[in-house]
């Protein structure tokens, strides 16, 4: 069992000894626990009784419930307190914005026990009766049930990913001599999916129906025309349809675009093309050029297309370094020298720019200006024995309720570049949010807006703001925008990167990385930004060193020599 699903559940115990009330030193030193234990550089297990004990903030008697739970899977304690919790209850837990406290006056007071009764009294406006439930609360909680039960049945690209490959991979096992592609949402890279669509063409149409319909690589296998339907592990619909082998592309390029995109193409197709060789036959048919999976939304680029203007989307091996990481100076898993050798020496990058968090965000250990000094320090020290390899010193400063940074002009001018990001009062109205934002955006020393509107996929609405005007302002003060590429956010929202690069917005691929491994996420970056139509030439991070340094450079005022 690895570190996150142990430490998952000793939080899970602390919220129901919190809920059950339970004593508070207890609680407090099993939550605790729960933090440290995902925080730790190395798996717990494995680990002896003796080693837990002795790791700073598990103890004893922590350690005793870590062993059970790598034994037998639970934990006898946290089956006690779920066996006297309804399980309604246990989910609304889930909830965001209300915690323990208020999960039990929803229980115990006002006798809801389930998500669906309580989504009722929200309705039925019986939760501002509730001590310390007001009609915002009351609302905020509806919205967010709302928004959770949208959700129901999507699933973000890289949670599917993996799975999605093996049976591609099973498939192509058993037609070895087929033509076998994904196709759909999947294929276009679509941030979320409902469903797993593949082509399959095959010599004998009959025979490849069968054998699917026979196989025990999906679960509840049912047939529908040419269409075999089921289930992976995860939940997730598969529709895999069975064409002859000379209707492939045809079958291909029908299923991978949006209805309006295939419409689109189709009506300028002068000739019957009925069993193309290729999908760029059908492209070509219709007078334009090939356009990639991932730009088929809409007719954004039919006419770019018939013009053979389209972009040279970005690749991940465009990319040079990576911007917005953090170490272990605030509350990354990593050191700065760790992070740094992991990309100079596995991701063959050329730089890397460190943006621990500044002094405002407490709870991530962020920065104050004393360690920002001492940090600065550090990476000189290693610029120096780094070769080949520059650290950037960055900061991903908090932008304030008002829009200000959190730090004197004294201390952000010592940085090489800034990321300022929104991570508090998310809750404003749309002329407040965005004025916030432009003021931070008008900050001479920002130089990039790090995940704009702070959504969080299938979780959180982003903030309500003005794009345009936002993404104005960051063109007016040569601001680049970011593209997080942590694939809970993939922000900002690939619909919006036209409108940035025709404004002469630079945008930056950030993988927002909290540990080594999540470097990896740039790939999630980069499937946002060609959905968006970057190309290389307007990406921040797609910059050699030298250039780069120059950029960072003229933003700061520094005189640049790498």
């Amino acid at each position: 069992m690895e570190n996150k699903p142990i430490s998952r559940k000793l939080r899970l115990l602390a919220n129901l000894m919190e809920l059950n009330d339970g004593n508070s030193f207890k609680i407090k030193s099993v939550a605790n626990a729960g933090l440290k234990v995902d925080k730790l550089p190395y798996p717990v297990a494995g680990k002896s009784f003796a080693e837990l004990e002795k790791i700073d903030g598990i103890g004893k008697s922590i350690a005793g419930k870590i062993i059970e739970l790598l034994e037998t899977g639970t934990m006898a304690e946290l089956e006690d307190m779920l066996a006297r919790t309804p399980e309604g209850v246990v989910e609304m837990m889930g909830i965001k914005g209300i915690g323990p406290k208020k999960v039990a006056i929803i229980w115990k007071e006002l006798n809801i026990e389930t998500v669906g009764e309580l989504y009722y009294a929200c309705n039925e406006n019986r939760l501002v009766e509730a001590k310390g439930f007001g009609l915002k609360t009351q609302d905020d909680i509806r919205k967010v049930i709302e928004f959770t039960m949208a959700s129901n049945g999507k699933f973000l690209y890289a949670r599917v990913l993996p799975e999605a490959m093996e049976l591609l991979g099973q498939i192509k096992g058993i037609f070895p001599d087929g033509l076998v592609e994904f196709a759909a949402e999947f294929r276009r890279c679509c941030e979320i999916i409902d469903k797993l669509v593949i082509v399959l063409g095959s010599r004998d149409q009959e025979i490849a129906f069968t054998t699917l319909l026979n196989s025990t690589i999906m679960s509840d296998i049912t047939a529908d025309k040419n269409h075999i339907k089921g289930k992976l592990p995860n939940g997730l619909d598969v529709d895999i349809i069975c064409v002859e082998k000379r209707y492939f592309y045809k079958e291909l390029f029908t299923q991978t675009g949006d209805d309006e995109h295939v419409q689109a193409v189709l009506a300028r197709v002068a000739d019957i093309v009925d069993q193309p060789e290729s999908e760029a036959l059908i492209y070509t048919k219709a007078g334009m050029a090939f356009i990639q999976p991932e730009l088929r939304e809409g007719v954004a680029y039919i006419e770019r297309a018939e013009k053979n203007d389209l972009p040279q989307l970005i690749n991940y091996f465009d990319l040079k370094g990576t911007l917005h990481n953090h170490s272990t100076w605030s509350d990354g898993i990593n050191t700065v020298e760790e992070m740094a050798l992991y990309c100079r020496d596995e991701l063959k990058l050329e730089y890397l720019g460190m943006c621990d968090h500044s002094k405002s965000a407490f709870y991530a250990k962020g920065l104050s200006i004393e360690r920002v000094l001492q940090q600065q320090e550090e990476i000189d020290g290693l610029n120096k024995k780094l070769n080949g390899f520059h650290i950037f010193k960055g900061i991903e400063s908090d932008i304030l309720y008002d829009g200000s940074l959190d730090y004197p002009d004294e201390i952000l001018k010592k940085f090489d570049f800034i990321v300022a990001s929104v991570h508090s009062i998310l809750k404003m109205d749309e002329e407040k949010a965005t004025s916030r934002l432009i003021k931070a955006i008008e900050n001479p020393y920002t130089t990039i807006l790090g995940h704009p509107t702070g959504r969080l996929l299938l979780s959180r609405k982003g903030y309500p703001i003005d794009y345009k005007k936002v993404i104005d302002a960051c063109a007016a003060n040569n601001v680049v925008i970011e593209i997080n590429a942590n694939p809970l956010r993939l922000d900002l929202d690939w619909r919006l990167h036209q409108y940035a690069l025709e404004k002469g917005v630079w945008l930056s691929i950030n993988p927002d990385a909290h540990r080594r491994e999540g470097f990896l996420d740039m790939h999630f970056g980069i499937l946002a930004a060609r959905k968006g139509g970057l190309y290389k030439e307007r990406c921040l991070n797609a910059l050699s060193l030298q250039e780069i340094g120059k950029v960072f450079g003229k933003k700061s005022g520094k005189s640049e020599s790498r």
